[in-house]
């Protein structure tokens, strides 16, 4: 699920995840390029248009009807994130 520049998938990706006993598709748009950089107080997420689309499309799996709290991707370096970036987790959570 790698580039050659990267850990951006090669093509239009699917991951299903279980939540629960819920399965939740992540797709990734082909020739996605994330990174995500701490500077401290601040994180960085850098992408390109398909990385930006990736992105959001992950955020509404998350906040589709029916998912529940707790309910959470994990982005890594290496697993779906740039070289040399660190991880970043998506999560659901309803409480106030």
């Amino acid at each position: 699920m790698t580039s050659g520049s990267g850990s951006a998938p090669v093509e239009s990706t699917h991951v299903q995840a279980a939540v629960e006993g819920a399965g939740l598709r992540f797709t990734w748009d082909a020739d996605a390029r994330i990174e995500v950089r701490s500077l401290g107080a601040e994180v960085v997420i850098e992408a390109n248009a398909a990385g930006l689309r990736t992105l959001a499309g992950h955020l509404l799996v998350l906040a589709g009807e029916g998912v529940t709290d707790g309910a959470h991707l994990h982005l890594e370096d290496g697993n779906g994130l740039e070289d040399g970036s660190v991880g970043l987790v998506l999560e659901r959570n309803d409480e106030e």
